[in-house]
């Protein structure tokens, strides 16, 4: 069920009304690119939200008017069923900001059917925010696609190790975040991310022993692993 109709203009006026440059310069001071953002905070972003649910042209608009804020609100009230690849292809080029590429990817793609084709074509890109698109999504598979099989992310172990060495903050922090989510599915992924951990901590390569070193550190903890044991295991 959708709720009020609303146009775009309307929607950009409300957003420019709620900002507060202090929230502006709070979400720079985390390394988001606040260039085209009215500093409106997130509470306050999924509360519109759910006034224009599933309202997928006013999203496309939206996210086609380039303001941070609207791109966060185009991600929340975005249809699933109505997302095809060109518009997935178009979104991550439009990317220039780590929270609305986690955003979008995390709430959005990775609910859309497909989305499994979609990770190592991005993780392999060399573009900094199409890359952590890959991981990011990743993430939000190992988080939200609870009928994949084990031997699915299992195989993206291999892709995670293939990416650790990258420096660059974004994407390591992103291979860091699909590592963890995907240890922490159920025993036997955790013992794999785990070894998969070891293995990059071992590396020369600062990137790959900072992943394997926070991985670890959450990976093994007595809440995960107490968390754990009370789930079963689907096959692999």
């Amino acid at each position: 069920m959708t709720g009020e109709t609303a146009t775009v203009e309307a929607v950009l006026a409300g957003l420019s009304a709620l900002g507060r440059e202090e929230n502006r310069l709070g979400k720079a001071r985390y390394g988001i690119n606040v260039e085209r953002a009215f500093g409106v905070g997130m509470a306050e972003l999924r509360a519109m939200a759910r006034r224009y649910r599933r309202q997928h042209a006013l999203a496309v608009a939206l996210w086609d008017s380039g303001w941070s804020e609207a791109r966060h609100l185009a991600v929340l009230i975005a249809d699933p069923r109505k997302v095809d690849d060109a518009l997935m292809e178009a979104w991550v080029a439009d990317f220039d900001s780590w929270d609305v590429c986690d955003g979008a990817c995390m709430h959005l793609f990775a609910r859309v059917p497909g989305a499994h084709d979609k990770v190592r074509p991005w993780a392999a890109r060399e573009e900094t925010y199409a890359r952590r698109a890959g991981f990011a999504l990743l993430a939000g598979l190992a988080v939200h696609d609870k009928r994949a099989p084990d031997a699915a992310f299992i195989g993206y172990l291999e892709l995670i190790e293939a990416q650790a060495d990258d420096e660059r903050n974004f994407v390591r922090k992103a291979v860091n975040w699909a590592l963890r989510q995907i240890g922490k599915r159920n025993l036997a992924l955790n013992a794999a991310a785990i070894v998969t951990a070891e293995r990059l901590a071992a590396r020369p390569a600062k990137a790959a022993r900072w992943i394997a070193r926070d991985a670890l550190k959450e990976l093994q903890s007595p809440a995960v692993q107490a968390r754990l044991r009370t789930k079963r295991c689907p096959p692999l």
